[in-house]
């Protein structure tokens, strides 16, 4: 893929971290496309998400996607950053 972002959260505490975690990794492989592609990895009070895109268009739209899934996540589990 021609395009990255990545960004990072950092939570109060890995309970917090793991509750995002959890609600938005089983979208990585569920909502991927033949332009976009992204990993979530967790390292105690972190989450990373990485999106990799064809063109910057695709790269845009899993930005939105991305940011808009992680913050319901954490609205949903009290994990505020």
């Amino acid at each position: 893929m021609a395009h990255e972002a990545v960004f990072t959260v950092d939570y109060p505490t890995p309970e917090a971290a793991r509750h995002v975690q959890r609600s938005v990794l089983p979208e990585a492989g569920d909502i991927e496309g033949d332009r976009t592609r992204a990993t979530v990895e967790r390292d105690e009070t972190t989450l990373t998400v990485t999106i990799d895109a064809a063109d910057l268009i695709a790269l845009r739209a899993g930005i939105n996607t991305w940011a808009s899934l992680v913050e319901v996540a954490e609205r949903c589990s009290g994990a505020d950053a």
